[in-house]
């Protein structure tokens, strides 16, 4: 599993020409699922993102967390995090996971950020969605499961 977290200071989705999430102050999240990721991997994914201190304190540090900041989280499927660009030049996408399995993994996520986080705003998972945003910083950071 792999999260792409972007420190925002506003975000939003927009699915046929309308906005169906959007946040302030907070984290834009893409959210990429293997075919081998559980929901194991979710909840250890999702507690170290919460957790993150990556909001600037009184004297410039990065020492806060989201709920330090009251900030939101826009969650965001994105299947293309598992790109394998290692042969030609068209990515493959077989170390995603299956479309069922995906699906059913990003609604766990979304529910279980909502257990920790007042607002959370999503995508719409498999659709073709314009997402927009103000990066703070910019400030990304990769959480990928292998890595943890």
């Amino acid at each position: 599993m792999r999260f792409v977290i972007q420190r925002v200071n506003e975000a939003s989705v927009t699915v046929n020409e309308e906005v169906i999430g959007s946040i302030q102050k907070g984290y834009m999240v893409l959210i990429g699922i293997s075919e081998t990721d559980t929901q194991e991997t979710a909840d250890k994914l999702v507690r170290k993102m919460i957790g993150l201190r990556i909001f600037e304190d009184e004297n410039g540090k990065t020492n806060l967390s989201l709920a330090d900041v009251r900030g939101s989280l826009l969650l965001i499927s994105q299947f293309t995090l598992y790109a394998n660009c290692k042969k030609g030049n068209r990515p493959s996408f077989i170390e995603a996971g299956n479309p069922e399995k995906a699906e059913a993994l990003y609604q766990y996520i979304i529910e279980e950020c909502k257990k920790k986080v007042p607002i959370v705003e999503t995508g719409s998972f498999g659709a073709e969605m314009y997402v927009s945003l103000v990066n703070h910083g910019p400030f990304t950071i990769l959480l990928d499961s292998e890595t943890l």
